[in-house]
């Protein structure tokens, strides 16, 4: 979402907060805080091509109102408690100087940004979105980084889970996601077809909770976007561990306005743009992604 790296501790073990970044949820939900953000740009000067591509309403007001769920570190989460910071946040800021405007990052529910987008309560949405037909459909999505999934369990994998065969073990995910409404369906379909027991799922609102439930043994294993698994391996003091390897590796995307296309053009643009400057690989690696890195930063792809 550069920035100092907050963490949360539960039952002794640092955890993670998620915003489901693959979710494809669009009803309402309760934001997870009030608390906004506007935070300076970073990278190189204002290209005023890009800048007169902004929409009038951004133009007035000189900055870019951002709908982000800030409980999903490393990619954006709340700083203090009330700054809004990550590895997407660091990204983004380097885009907007490009416009020559600010970004007043607004904390909300995942699962109320794109709705919040489409409103006009919000100039965009970043916040770990999955790009897939059904958001292309609702909005613009613009590539900027390359994710996929990951599994994890406690240090050792003391259930033996197996990622390609879960039958019978207990999953911690996160409401929403991709991992959940995609992933594991096929798996217990699997499952089913093989005459073996089904997944037992713990299905919680946020990250941590899931985490927390891998890391206390009420779960044997959760899988969730790979960025987040790694960090919150990292950050559990050898208490949770990365399982297997990553897959199904899909791009996050911004999402945009659908009648925006000249204004999601011009985000591509800028993304190339701190490509070249070398500021977008810095903010990656800042957080340890630079192996999410793409140079293909496109409208829906």
């Amino acid at each position: 979402m550069s920035v100092l790296r907050m963490t949360l501790a539960v039952c002794g073990v640092v955890v993670l907060s998620a915003s489901g970044c693959g979710s494809d949820s669009l009803s309402g939900s309760t934001p997870s805080t009030s608390t906004s953000s506007s935070q300076p740009t970073a990278g190189g000067s204002t290209d005023p091509e890009l800048a007169a591509a902004l929409p009038a309403k951004i133009k007035t007001a000189g900055k870019i109102t951002v709908g982000v769920d800030a409980t999903y570190p490393p990619n954006e989460f709340l700083q203090g408690g009330k700054t809004v910071a990550g590895m997407d946040v660091d990204v983004f800021n380097a885009v907007a100087k490009k416009f020559g405007v600010t970004v007043d990052w607004q904390p909300a529910g995942f699962d109320t940004i794109i709705t919040g987008v489409q409103s006009g309560k919000y100039d965009m949405g970043i916040s770990s979105f999955t790009i897939n037909d059904k958001r292309k459909a609702q909005v613009n999505m613009v590539s900027y980084f390359n994710a996929g999934t990951q599994w994890a369990t406690a240090a050792g994998n003391p259930k033996k889970v197996d990622p390609a065969d879960a039958c019978g073990k207990t999953i911690a995910v996160q409401k929403g996601t991709t991992q959940l409404e995609d992933d594991l369906p096929v798996k217990q379909a699997a499952c089913k077809k093989a005459g073996k027991p089904e997944i037992k799922l713990i299905i919680r609102e946020k990250q941590d909770a899931a985490t927390a439930d891998v890391a206390t043994g009420k779960a044997d294993a959760m899988l969730a976007d790979s960025p987040v698994v790694l960090y919150a391996a990292k950050q559990s003091q050898g208490k949770i561990e990365a399982l297997g390897d990553i897959y199904d590796a899909a791009p996050y995307g911004y999402v945009v306005p659908k009648a925006e296309t000249d204004f999601a053009a011009a985000l591509a643009k800028a993304l190339k743009a701190i490509d070249a400057d070398g500021s977008y690989k810095t903010a990656l690696s800042t957080w340890g992604n630079e192996s999410g890195a793409i140079t293909d930063f496109a409208v829906n792809p």
